[in-house]
């Protein structure tokens, strides 16, 4: 940093705003604060990244399970081959197999609510392994602004505690100082406003995934109804 401010200014008075030498002039306080949201903002774009290559990874391999799962002969050899990879639906059908398995059947009713119980809680279980990062970026979009505003708070104050000992109070001497203040504002926009747009988004795809899982799990609860009504 200490070099790109020394570049900055070689550069002589920008024309236009530096953000290097914005953040290299603030104040302590100001300067951590850009520095904590802009680590922020570097996570999110992580997570952004992250969960967008792992969940359309996920979905390729649901349709491709869930296409050969109502066509395979062997059920035990086709989960035995699943088994291992990161596919929400093989769970979900090997929690309703497990519970087919370990039940007695001679409560009907009863073996088919504990099926769908079974499988309900393997669904909600994918759903939250699925969005345990996405807290990250709602705490990101409801606080990042406030964190930058706060920061801009402190540098106003500085800047008037400047003028005070300077007793000047011309635009060249509270402009820099509240210039660096507004930026920390910026910077928490810059980090909360991906944030929100991509929790929004990706809620909105968990929500897809378990409203798809939920669909399997009741089409393999009607087939799992159909052979205990033939017994």
């Amino acid at each position: 940093m200490s070099l790109l401010y020394t570049l900055a200014a070689a550069a002589g008075a920008p024309r236009h705003l530096n953000p290097v030498k914005l953040f290299m002039d603030a104040d302590f306080v100001v300067q951590l604060v850009m520095a904590g949201l802009i680590l922020s903002s570097v996570w999110v774009w992580m997570i952004i990244l992250s969960f967008s290559l792992r969940s359309g990874a996920i979905r390729k391999r649901c349709d491709a399970y869930e296409r050969a799962f109502w066509k395979t002969k062997d059920i035990d050899a086709f989960q035995a081959e699943w088994e291992g990879r990161d596919t929400p639906s093989a769970r979900v059908a090997a929690a309703g197999l497990a519970e087919w398995r370990a039940s007695a059947r001679r409560d009907l009713d009863g073996t088919r609510q504990r099926l769908s119980l079974a499988m309900d809680g393997a669904i909600a279980q994918e759903g939250e392994h699925l969005s345990e990062r996405l807290n990250f970026l709602a705490t990101v979009g409801s606080v990042a602004p406030f964190v930058g505003l706060f920061g801009t708070v402190w540098g106003i104050m500085n800047s008037f505690f400047q003028i005070g000992q300077q007793q000047n109070s011309s635009l060249a001497v509270v402009a820099p100082g509240i210039s660096e203040a507004l930026f920390a504002t910026a910077i928490g926009l810059f980090a909360a406003i991906p944030a929100v747009i991509a929790y929004n988004r990706f809620s909105h795809r968990v929500d897809q995934l378990e409203a798809r899982l939920q669909r399997f799990a009741d089409r393999l609860q009607a087939s799992f109804s159909r052979d205990l009504e033939g017994q």
